[in-house]
């Protein structure tokens, strides 16, 4: 492939060469006086010189391209013996190019540093005021009042909560505790959290657990449970949530089934993307798109297989399958 483009490249040279020696070969031709035998063993002398000119300038010439195509990490020339002044000037320029690079993104980096810190700092100091109203809300006597209140107050520790894991996931590997988990004391915590807005709603939940014992990080696993629990709970009417677990080929799967609204088949494919919503249901402006996506990106990291089954009206199945115990290896090191 490189010899090819190296042909291409030097083609007018080539094409050069071969016209020169047609004109010599044309000269011999209609001049007499010029033997035309000796011309045309100096035309095929030529030739195979050029062919070994050619081979050896592709070797040479080459080997600086090649090393730019494979570079990977820092491209740093100043070592590099026997580049052409063209090369040469190439190689600066991309060196140059390149700590500029290195230096913008490692500033961008140090502002979104700085930025998730903030709004880390932010949602943590807005859960303080928050934890007061939830305490003021247990107080209030008109019961419409405070299922209405309740019901708020859960949405936006949802959506902070949302915000914080979204923050965090991309440096997720480095705050993982794999360990022995247990899926009845995850799932009862965040059934619990979800109760008030259950019971606003007329929902409740048929859990049989027959496997409860799964490796992974427990505080991810709640997350991810959370924002299909919460996706349940919010397309569905008063009916009742399905949460079984059973173990197949010494792997544990755990279905959470509701009977909502379901899902259309052509946005089955697109549910796990970030920020997409609904082409059916396209003024739902409840739905910000991002709790599947996050469920989806946080089950990747944990190894864990995340699978939707749902048709309209007929309500949605979701299906985690945790892996075994030394498939973590990897992750764990050890």
């Amino acid at each position: 492939m490189m010899f090819m483009t190296y042909l291409k490249e030097r083609l007018s040279w080539i094409l050069l060469f071969l016209l020169l020696q047609f004109l010599a070969v044309f000269i011999a031709y209609i001049d007499p006086e010029i033997p035309l035998t000796s011309i045309l063993y100096y035309v095929f002398l030529s030739l195979i010189i050029f062919v070994i000119f050619l081979v050896i300038r592709y070797q040479k010439e080459t080997k600086f391209y090649q090393e730019l195509e494979e570079a990977e990490d820092i491209l740093d020339f100043s070592n590099r013996e026997f580049l052409s002044p063209f090369e040469k000037i190439t190689g600066d320029s991309i060196a140059r190019h390149f700590e500029g690079l290195k230096k913008t993104v490692t500033e961008n980096e140090r502002i979104l540093d700085e930025e998730k810190d903030e709004l880390l700092s932010w949602i943590h100091e807005v859960k303080t005021p928050l934890t007061a109203l939830s305490l003021m809300i247990d107080r209030l006597e008109d019961q419409t009042l405070k299922k209405e209140m309740t019901y708020e107050w859960l949405r936006i520790h949802l959506l902070l909560d949302q915000q914080l894991h979204q923050r965090r996931i991309p440096f997720m590997e480095n705050d993982l505790y794999i360990e022995q988990a247990d899926l009845e004391s995850v799932i009862f915590g965040e059934v619990k959290t979800l109760q008030s807005w259950c019971i606003q709603k007329g929902i409740g939940f048929d859990i049989d657990l027959q496997s409860t014992e799964v490796m992974t990080d427990a505080k991810w696993l709640a997350f991810i449970i959370r924002q299909l629990l919460t996706n349940a709970v919010k397309y569905s009417e008063a009916s009742d949530i399905l949460i079984i677990s059973y173990q197949r080929n010494g792997r544990t799967t755990l279905e959470i089934a509701d009977t909502g609204r379901g899902i259309d088949s052509r946005d089955l494919p697109r549910i796990f993307e970030k920020g997409f919503t609904s082409t059916v249901h396209h003024q739902d402006h409840a739905a910000t798109g991002m709790g599947l996506y996050l469920a989806r990106k946080a089950a990747h990291t944990l190894k864990i297989k995340i699978e939707v089954e749902s048709a309209p009206g007929k309500g949605s199945t979701f299906k985690l399958t945790f892996p075994k115990s030394n498939d973590f290896v990897r992750i764990t090191g050890m």
